[in-house]
């Protein structure tokens, strides 16, 4: 546990890229497989789901540390992160642990779970009185699941490769789907003679990068392939040994979520998989993101929700055909057998084929793009001709020209501090617009303000509070920001009466007063423009 709270001091203290890398392979080389398997588990972000109650580790933490509620609740404002103001405020212990990381996962954190309040308390205690100050920090983040730090699973991925001599597409691969953090499957990923013997596992998706340059920039349009950017689930559909998965780009697998699919799934010749977009679609049309949220909302999937919103498989690529994998295989030849494949199961009504978008010129592209809300999409996925099918998030081949988001100009209402090294600065902001003549909550946003930006705005707002509600303020409405987002729709469990997707910040309106803000009216003037 102490290796690993010292890596995770080292990943968090540093905004180097190779630092990072050199620290995690320094680590994995340093611990038994034991403990890599776990912190690789971890650090990649399948982290355990919150084991105790906040009231509950709250309550325990001020016993301990032997403080009154009101100087944990003011410590917590200051600090802003929950672990660490515990971690902080308990009693030294007379020497810090130097039990493994597996033995504390295994034998003192899982079990928490199922212990009755007393048991969890009394071994809650123990092992916060075993470990220094460090060690307890990233404890306590195990515990409440809010276990993040400054490395990406890439990176992770990198580090892996260096320590096995593999390259990383294939410790990539090995580290999709469903795995057991345990010793077998770590020398089983590090392995160079290993036959991949698990059926249900996904290929690592390729990933866009969002045009940064004008179009014109890439040169002749016919050494392109360009279609529509759909807004739906970008998943994976798998028929191996006879049985079907759907793997989410989130690495969920999501089969019994789409009975339709998994039907699809059925028909597909053995050896197959497809990389995808899964869309509520109807009546020959998509349903807008929301119909799909209803879906994932529900636990049960009775016959009214599937009949009211159904789905399809908007089929993208081809990654193994036949149980070969031709993911190296240049993109004109994969769209060809994904060509065919789609047309042989067009009578399923359940797959469509992300069809090419013709055009001649980059000026006519353009002209076309600003069709893309008509048409429901987000925009273009330019694809380089000849491109293989490659891991994660590369530049050059893939690119994704993405219509201009929707935009308004809000006002700040109030403000709370951020977490780790942002846990004393005001980062996490509510805004509002104007309705009947005052302001109501409209959405929150934390990105999208420069560094310099973002200790200014933390300045006005501890010069500028009228009211706080624990760690929250609220400010004098004065400020005007311009807010982004990709999609909106009415709710009503908001107070504006409308939801927004993706909010981030494009602007500080210096220029413009509050009472200049946008009403209620101007949103719901975008929302009948959809």
């Amino acid at each position: 546990m102490k290796a690993f709270a010292n890596l995770f001091t080292a990943l968090d203290e540093t905004t180097k890229t190779n630092a990072k890398v050199e620290a995690l392979v320094a680590y994995f080389r340093a611990v038994p497989p034991e403990d890599a398997v776990w912190a690789m588990h971890f650090l990649i972000g399948r982290r355990p789901r919150r084991l105790i109650e906040t009231r509950k580790l709250v309550e325990w933490a001020t016993a301990e540390a032997q403080v009154p509620d009101w100087i944990f609740a003011d410590s917590y404002a200051a600090v802003g992160d929950l672990a660490e103001t515990i971690a902080l405020l308990l009693p030294a212990p007379s020497e810090s642990s130097s039990l493994p990381l597996h033995y504390w996962i295994e034998e003192r954190l899982l079990p928490l779970r199922h212990w009755p309040d007393d048991v969890r308390q009394a071994a809650l205690l123990s092992a916060w009185r075993e470990m220094d100050e460090a060690q307890r920090f990233v404890w306590n983040k195990l515990i409440t699941g809010e276990f993040r730090v400054g490395v990406s699973q890439s990176l992770v991925v990198r580090a892996i490769a260096e320590v096995s001599g593999l390259s990383t597409e294939v410790i990539a691969h090995r580290l999709m789907g469903d795995w057991q953090p345990n010793p077998a499957f770590y020398e089983t990923l590090l392995s160079k003679d290993t036959d991949d013997t698990d059926s249900s596992r996904p290929y690592p998706f390729f990933l866009a990068y969002p045009m940064e340059e004008e179009v014109t920039a890439l040169g002749k349009p016919e050494d392109w392939l360009v279609e529509w950017k759909w807004d739906g689930i970008r998943s994976q559909v798998i028929r191996r040994k006879w049985n079907t998965y759907i793997w989410s780009r989130g690495e969920e697998l999501v089969t019994e979520r789409f009975p339709e699919l998994q039907a699809l799934g059925a028909m597909l010749p053995e050896g197959t998989v497809i990389d995808g977009e899964i869309l509520p679609w109807k009546d020959g049309l998509p349903l807008p993101f929301s119909q799909m949220q209803r879906r994932i909302g529900r636990k049960v999937l009775g016959p009214k929700i599937l009949a009211d919103v159904p789905v399809i498989l908007l089929a993208y690529d081809l990654m193994e055909w036949q149980g070969v994998d031709i993911r190296e295989s240049p993109l004109e030849e994969r769209r060809a057998l994904l060509t065919d494949l789609v047309a042989s199961l067009q009578h399923t009504g359940r797959i469509r084929l992300s069809e090419p978008v013709a055009f001649c010129t980059w000026e006519e592209l353009s002209a076309l793009r600003s069709l893309s809300r008509e048409r429901r999409v987000e925009g273009f996925m330019l694809k380089r001709m000849g491109s293989p099918y490659r891991t994660g998030r590369r530049r050059g081949d893939w690119w994704k020209w993405k219509i201009e988001p929707y935009s308004v100009d809000c006002v700040l209402t109030y403000a709370q501090p951020g977490h780790g090294r942002r846990a004393s600065v005001f980062t996490d902001y509510t805004f509002g617009i104007w309705k009947d003549g005052e302001l109501v909550t409209f959405a929150k946003a934390y990105s999208g303000l420069t560094d310099a930006e973002i200790n200014r705005v933390d300045a006005w707002i501890k010069r500028n509070t009228l009211e706080r509600f624990g760690p929250v303020r609220r400010v004098k409405p004065e400020l005007v920001f311009e807010l982004a987002f990709e999609g909106i729709q009415q709710s009503s469990r908001h107070k504006s009466g409308l939801a927004v997707r993706f909010p981030r910040i494009a602007r500080w309106r210096e220029d413009k007063p509050a009472a200049e803000a946008d009403s209620i009216e101007t949103i719901l003037g975008l929302l009948c423009s959809k």
